[in-house]
């Protein structure tokens, strides 16, 4: 991602890892312990980073070709036969054309499933919508048994491809190519269901998930320069959705939601959807509002004010509201 992005240069970006690597990494090291554990990909093991792995288990590698449809259903078999399927495709493909079969295969099946969607969000950059993946939170979201998880970090993405692998139950991991940093929190614990505190705050909430929340981080720090508190917190699971965590974020009076996603149906729609019912409070939804233009990434993020600047005058406009 680009410095104007990210808000960041390229000297404070040392030590960033694309999430696709911790992924590698930790599917190899429990295919090791388990040999139960199986890849089930679509021509992807290069994009998916799975070259490792396919060396060391060529025979625990099915793939099934450019056929999104028959790589969930073969996926669904190999858990109805005991195996521990992870499913990696591009997450454009894996969930537009094969969400027929994500949902009845799948959630509806309550099958042992990993679903592993590489490369999310518009990080394919110029290749356009087609290749954009930013409206899977909206169709996945509503999917029952379907646990929804966007990692935010390259720990977070080890923890919870782990955690995916001892669980019984469908799941989906939406993860990035982007390069992020570590986000520092001292005593982490992966919950899926829990939302995570990043950094706490008394005037406004941010509420972030995936790429977005270390930009969060960083809006938060400008802000503070202005005597505003911003509390940061790190949605990374988006079903099941940590509602008491809203309720306390709506309890500040004003919220900021940022994902690199499109703003109807994911966490703005899932914010939105609970304070409406339950704590009418002033919401900014940083993301995409539809299909983007074609562009680089980071022309993209700056356009539609996916950047620390995007953020934090995001916060100040829900403070603003708030205040009438």
């Amino acid at each position: 991602m680009a410095g104007s992005a990210t808000g960041a240069g390229e000297a404070s970006r040392q030590g960033w890892h694309d999430c696709r690597e911790a992924w590698a990494r930790t599917i190899e090291g429990l295919a090791e312990a388990d040999p139960n554990i199986v890849v089930v990909v679509n021509d992807s093991v290069g994009s998916s980073k799975l070259g490792g792995f396919q060396k060391k288990f060529p025979d625990r590698v099915i793939n099934v070709g450019i056929a999104e449809q028959t790589l969930v259903g073969v996926g669904a078999g190999l858990a109805n036969g005991g195996k521990i399927p992870f499913v990696s495709g591009a997450s454009c493909f894996l969930t537009a054309r094969a969400l027929e079969q994500v949902k009845a295969d799948v959630a509806y099946a309550k099958a042992n499933v990993k679903l592993v969607g590489q490369s999310s969000g518009i990080a394919y950059g110029e290749l356009g919508p087609t290749h954009h993946s930013i409206e899977d939170f909206a169709w996945l979201r509503p999917l029952d048994n379907l646990t929804v998880i966007t990692p935010a970090d390259p720990w977070e993405t080890a923890e919870a491809v782990k955690w995916a692998a001892g669980y019984e139950g469908p799941v989906y991991l939406r993860l990035s190519r982007m390069p992020v940093p570590n986000l520092d929190i001292p005593n982490r614990v992966f919950r899926p269901g829990h939302a995570e505190l990043v950094r706490e705050g008394t005037d406004v909430a941010i509420l972030a998930c995936g790429t977005l929340v270390h930009l969060a981080v960083q809006a938060a720090n400008l802000l503070a320069k202005e005597d505003i508190s911003a509390r940061v917190v790190n949605f990374s699971s988006l079903a099941p959705f940590d509602r008491d965590a809203v309720r306390a974020a709506a309890s500040l009076g004003a919220i900021v939601t940022a994902e690199e996603a499109n703003i109807r149906g994911g966490l703005g729609g899932a914010v939105a959807e609970f304070t409406a019912e339950n704590m009418p409070v002033p919401v900014q939804r940083v993301g995409f509002p539809g299909f983007l233009p074609t562009g680089s990434i980071e022309d993209l993020f700056e356009a539609f004010g996916l950047t620390v600047t995007g953020i934090a005058a995001a916060a100040r406009k829900s403070l603003a509201r708030r205040a009438r």
